[in-house]
C-alpha cells in the first residue's frame, strides 16, 4: 500500500467505522470522521428500529409519520408532516396510504382549502404508536446504558444546533 498502509490496518473492525475505512493515525480528519459518525450512527440506529419493529409489523418510517401526526399542532397538513420529519410529500402519501388502509390514521379533508387533508391517528394507531415507541424507549435505554447524563446532553446541544443550521439552509454560494 503506498500510503504506508499495512492490510491488517485497513481491515482493522476496532475503528469507529468498522472496516469501512482504514485505521490510520489522523485519518479520518476529525472533521470528516464527525460527519461519517453521524451518518453511520443514524443509519445503523434506524436499521436496529426496523429491525426491531418488523416484529410489531412496523418500520421507522410508519412511526417517524405516526409520531409527527400524534405530536404535530391540530390541522396540520401532510405538507407540513412531511417538512417536520424531513422527507418529500410523495414518500409521506405512500406511507399514509399504508397506515390508513390499517386502520391506523385518518386522513380528514380541509373545510377552508380543499388541496390540503390533515391527519389524525385512529385508537388503533395510537395503540401501535405506543406499542413501538415503548419498543425504542427500551433499545434507547441499552444503547445510552452508563453514558452520563451530562455527556448525552451536550451531545443532544450539538445535534440540535447542527440540525437548526441545516434546517436553515446552510449553503455554501454556487461554484464553491
Amino acid at each position: 500500500m503506498a500510503d504506508g498502509a499495512t492490510a491488517e490496518a485497513v481491515n482493522d473492525a476496532g475503528t469507529p467505522f468498522g472496516s469501512a475505512l482504514p485505521a490510520r493515525e489522523d485519518y479520518p480528519p476529525p472533521e470528516l470522521g464527525l460527519t461519517m459518525s453521524i451518518v453511520l450512527a443514524g443509519r445503523r440506529w434506524r436499521s436496529l428500529i426496523d429491525e426491531q419493529l418488523r416484529a410489531l409489523g412496523h418500520s421507522a418510517s410508519r412511526m417517524e409519520a405516526m409520531a409527527a401526526i400524534a405530536y404535530a399542532p391540530p390541522r396540520a397538513t401532510q405538507i407540513q408532516i412531511a417538512k417536520r420529519i424531513g422527507i418529500e410529500g410523495p414518500t409521506l402519501t405512500r406511507t399514509l396510504d399504508m397506515l390508513e388502509a390499517d386502520g391506523l390514521v385518518e386522513r380528514l379533508p380541509d373545510p377552508t382549502d380543499r388541496r390540503n387533508k390533515h391527519m389524525k391517528l385512529t385508537p388503533a394507531g395510537f395503540d401501535a404508536l405506543a406499542d413501538m415507541l415503548n419498543l425504542t424507549s427500551k433499545l434507547r435505554s441499552q444503547l445510552l446504558a452508563d453514558i452520563p447524563l451530562d455527556d448525552i446532553r451536550a451531545n443532544l446541544g450539538f445535534l440540535s444546533i447542527l440540525l437548526e443550521r441545516i434546517e436553515e439552509g446552510l449553503a455554501l454560494p454556487a461554484g464553491e
